[in-house]
């Protein structure tokens, strides 16, 4: 095993030993914890983080990539399950960015060879429901809302891509470039409140990372470059994805590392390979070492905090560690490049 990998599957053991658990106890079943050490919500699964969960279920399917296992195929296979059951019999909810996360880790899940036809096709018909003309298309953040934004239409249209509905996939991706991509750092904002007109111009990292992901696979090649160059002048200070704290933020910087390391093998410039790398050498030389293996900084450019940890740590949360792990296997797929 590569240096790289090894790194990766060493996060990959250590978040499986703090996190998996039975989902209320039910024998067969499996998802991530939200917490550690956990709360006793937490210890039951009555913290649900549906969108958490779909980037764990990814994860998974990345290590899976990286060392076929049967026995860890056996995990997805129940993972998958056990998201259906924890929403309680359902594939879909009220929110257009969640479902399209779980849509594209099923995606991943049906190349392994398992069954997932059934969510896949939930989550296909939901999303196109969510189209409207309104500021000129893109989808809904979520049911009901008059807010469209990055989070919703860039996993969206990556999502439409790769079930091979282009024109779908481009009229997403086209929306963003129209309404969202800031013409003077080329940075993606968040999101349109359609009824004022209102911009939200956050930056968060996820945001520039669905961006250049939808804008690859439609081969649209200068928007992927433009989009790199500006995350490595404007997010990444020292060529490091800054943190964007816990809770759903922990999740941003390892959402943006997945799609560079995609956009690094097909771009001459190396800057996305660089960016991965560095990231992920300051993320693994800032872990602090737990009885469970590393636990993983919320800010990769500093070292994480040593235990017992603070009731509000960031580092506490299932998003933050699975952050951390989804970057050190994006850096393994690059190792023989570096």
């Amino acid at each position: 095993m590569t240096a790289l990998a090894d790194r990766a599957a060493t996060a990959e053991r250590a978040i499986r030993d703090r996190h998996l658990r039975r989902v209320w106890g039910l024998p067969g079943t499996v998802l991530g914890r939200s917490g550690w050490p956990p709360s006793t919500g937490q210890r039951v699964h009555w913290h649900w983080n549906y969108w958490w969960q779909a980037h764990l279920l990814e994860t998974l399917v990345d290590a899976q990539l990286r060392d076929p296992s049967p026995d860890r195929l056996k995990l997805i296979d129940r993972f998958v399950v056990s998201v259906r059951l924890r929403n309680f019999g359902k594939w879909i909810n009220d929110y257009y960015d969640d479902i399209a996360w779980l849509g594209l880790a099923l995606q991943r899940v049906g190349h392994l060879g398992l069954d997932v036809r059934g969510g896949l096709e939930a989550i296909s018909s939901r999303l196109r429901e969510g189209w409207t003309d309104d500021a000129g298309g893109g989808i809904w953040w979520r049911v009901g809302d008059d807010f469209k934004n990055a989070p919703a239409n860039g996993p969206a249209a990556i999502f439409h891509a790769r079930e091979g509905s282009a024109q779908h996939a481009r009229g997403l991706a086209d929306w963003m470039t129209e309404r969202l991509v800031d013409p003077e750092t080329g940075l993606v904002w968040d999101g349109l409140r359609v009824g004022s007109g209102e911009l939200v111009k956050h930056i968060f990292t996820y945001c520039q990372g669905v961006y250049l992901g939808a804008c690859l696979e439609l081969s649209e090649m200068d928007r992927v470059e433009h989009t790199i160059h500006a995350v490595a002048e404007h997010v990444a200070p020292n060529g490091v994805i800054r943190g964007q704290e816990g809770g759903d933020g922990g999740l941003f910087g390892g959402i943006l590392a997945r799609y560079l390391a995609l956009a690094a093998p097909l771009l001459p410039s190396g800057v996305a390979r660089d960016l991965v790398i560095r990231s992920a050498d300051a993320c693994w030389s800032g872990a602090t070492e737990t009885p469970h293996g590393p636990l993983f900084s919320a800010d990769w450019a500093t070292p994480a905090p040593s235990l017992p940890l603070a009731a509000d740590a960031p580092e506490r949360d299932l998003s933050v560690q699975v952050s951390a792990w989804m970057l050190l296997e994006a850096a393994a797929t690059l190792e023989h490049r570096i």
